[in-house]
């Protein structure tokens, strides 16, 4: 492949060589705006064995059970209400309607695309209040996957796969990561997605210990790892954020132009999204997955000796707050 650089810089934690997304005009195809694509990933990009030390790298500030932390019910959005419009705008453009969706580490809400309809979701998340709650789940199984990992669902069960937001806290990531692949159809696509923000002391050392770059780079390897995935990429999606207030204005906006553009400039959360399809044949090139109409890869810009970031303690405001007057 012709790359202005190598993913596998980027790709490996042995060094932590890390630097942060540039900043990018716009991209509009067919007038319509589309996601960055910031890498992506060939098998010669990783190094050949799990690069991380599970005792060190996934170690946490609180090791107390996850169920003493989230026994309480938070009827609350995590992130903005621009990531949530870019992220739903993004789920409207990839997850196929009248599919089958498994929503990981799931709440109270899974920003799927309203006017949408699948035939099942399925949420997998800590608190069963929340999940009772969630009007766009068709089931639900409370389940601390940091202490089982498994999934209670067979094989091929499931066109696609989401986790919004939590898979900093990801303990056994490569155990989960394989049974997303068991469960997902030949083709379906686990799309993994984060911002800046997150509880630090429940998300792993190295996630913390990285910036949004090497948590692209953490993510991509958590696929590569785990079983065969194909079209490993990592993507910026807030360039979507316009489009998805236009789709679904965002709550309190109640449709007003002048609110819903005052709500798109206190949104200032980045979103990003790696993703991947599952690889179930030898030789498999289905491009169902790939990133729709998206050019090829443009490779982030490596430095070495990256500052160290640490997430923003996550502020739980609902989102109708960010619009009310």
């Amino acid at each position: 492949h012709a790359r202005a650089a190598r993913a596998s810089t980027m790709v490996g934690s042995a060094s932590r060589r890390v630097s942060r997304p540039r900043t990018s005009s716009l991209k509009l195809i067919g007038g319509r705006a589309e996601p960055k694509v910031l890498a992506e990933f060939d098998a010669d990009d990783f190094e050949a064995q799990w690069p991380y030390e599970d005792s060190y790298d996934f170690r946490r500030i609180d090791e107390s059970l996850d169920l003493n932390f989230y026994v309480e019910p938070r009827f609350v959005t995590h992130i903005d209400d621009g990531a949530i419009a870019s992220l739903t705008e993004y789920y409207r453009r990839v997850l196929p309607p009248g599919g089958s969706v498994l929503d990981l580490c799931s709440s109270w809400i899974s920003h799927l695309p309203p006017e949408v309809s699948y035939a099942r979701v399925a949420g997998v998340g800590m608190n069963a209040r929340e999940l009772e709650a969630n009007k766009q789940l068709t089931e639900f199984e409370p389940r601390d996957l940091n202490l089982d990992p498994s999934l209670p669902y067979g094989d091929s069960e499931f066109d696609a796969v989401c986790n919004v937001v939590s898979v900093d806290y990801m303990t056994k990531p490569l155990q989960l990561f394989k049974e997303m692949h068991r469960v997902l159809k030949p083709g379906g696509v686990a799309v993994m997605s984060f911002s800046n923000r997150c509880f630090p002391t429940k998300a792993v050392k190295v996630w913390l210990d990285s910036d949004d770059t090497g948590r692209m780079a953490i993510v991509a390897n958590y696929f590569h790892h785990s079983a065969a995935w194909a079209d490993i990429c990592a993507l910026d999606i807030g360039t979507l954020k316009g489009e998805g207030f236009k789709a679904s204005p965002p709550g309190g906006a109640g449709g007003n132009p002048f609110q819903v553009l005052l709500s798109s400039f206190a949104s200032i959360d980045p979103m990003f999204v790696v993703q991947a399809r599952a690889k179930k044949e030898a030789g498999d090139d289905d491009p169902r997955a790939r990133a729709g109409s998206m050019s090829g890869p443009r490779l982030l810009p490596l430095r070495s000796g990256a500052a160290r970031s640490v997430c923003e303690v996550r502020v739980d405001v609902p989102a109708s707050c960010l619009c009310d007057p």
